[in-house]
């Protein structure tokens, strides 16, 4: 069961320059991600294993 993102810090990347972009809340035991225009349409849950497997690969593959 994944937790609730009730009280979650939402922080977005350094290299936004507008608004329409993705926010992530890091969790404990997982990692949610929204749109930073819809943030009523709700969020994905991925867990650490997961959302670090997905930034390694964001980082491999822009060397």
């Amino acid at each position: 069961m994944y937790p609730t993102t009730d009280g979650a810090r939402w922080r977005t990347s350094s290299y936004t320059q507008q608004q329409n972009c993705v926010e992530v809340a890091d969790l404990p035991q997982a990692s949610a991600v929204r749109d930073s225009k819809h943030r009523e349409r709700g969020h994905l849950m991925f867990t650490v294993a997961e959302w670090r497997a997905f930034l390694l690969g964001i980082k491999q593959d822009r060397l």
